[in-house]
C-alpha cells in the first residue's frame, strides 16, 4: 500500500518495542552505505494479523514502517540530531517508491546514522537511494 500524497504517516513509523527488539535481533539483514546503516526484516504475516485483529487498523494493508535513529554519541546537541533524523525522514519520504514500485511484503526498516559530522542533504537522499535499491533487490532473492 503505497501512502497518500507526500505525508509520513503514524502507520509508516515503527514504535512498538516487540517489533524494534525482532528487528535487531540475530539472523536480520543490514547494509551500510556512509552516513547511513540499514536494518531490515521481512514483516510475518501471521503475527502481524493477529496483533492486528483487535485493532481498527486490521481494516487497512499492512505496510513497511520505519525506525530513525541518530546516537547521542555522533551529535551531542540535540539541534544536530533533529537534523539528521529530518534529513533522514525526508530522504524515506521522497525516495520510498523504490519499495512500493514492485509488490513487496511488508518490512521493518531502521536506519541509524552512521557520522560524527553533518552531512549534506544530497548524500544523504542519494545514499538513501542506494540502500532502499539494494534492501529490494535482496527481498526479491529472498522471495524467488
Amino acid at each position: 500500500m503505497t501512502p497518500k500524497g507526500n505525508t509520513f504517516p503514524k502507520t509508516e513509523r515503527l514504535c512498538s518495542r516487540k517489533a524494534i527488539e525482532t528487528l535487531f535481533a540475530g539472523g536480520n539483514r543490514a547494509f551500510s552505505a556512509f552516513p547511513l546503516r540499514v536494518v531490515y526484516r521481512v514483516r510475518d504475516e501471521l503475527a502481524e494479523q493477529l496483533a492486528n485483529a483487535t485493532t481498527a487498523e486490521s481494516t487497512t494493508a499492512p505496510t513497511t514502517q520505519i525506525l530513525i535513529s541518530v546516537s547521542k554519541r555522533h551529535f551531542k546537541h540535540a539541534v544536530d540530531r533533529n537534523r539528521a533524523k529530518r534529513q533522514i525522514r525526508e530522504a524515506w519520504r521522497l525516495n520510498r517508491a523504490i519499495l512500493y514500485d514492485t509488490p513487496l511484503p511488508p518490512l521493518h526498516l531502521a536506519f541509524i546514522w552512521l557520522s560524527d559530522e553533518p552531512q549534506p542533504t544530497t548524500i544523504v537522499q542519494r545514499k538513501m537511494k542506494n540502500l532502499l535499491h539494494r534492501v529490494k533487490e535482496e527481498v526479491n532473492k529472498l522471495s524467488d
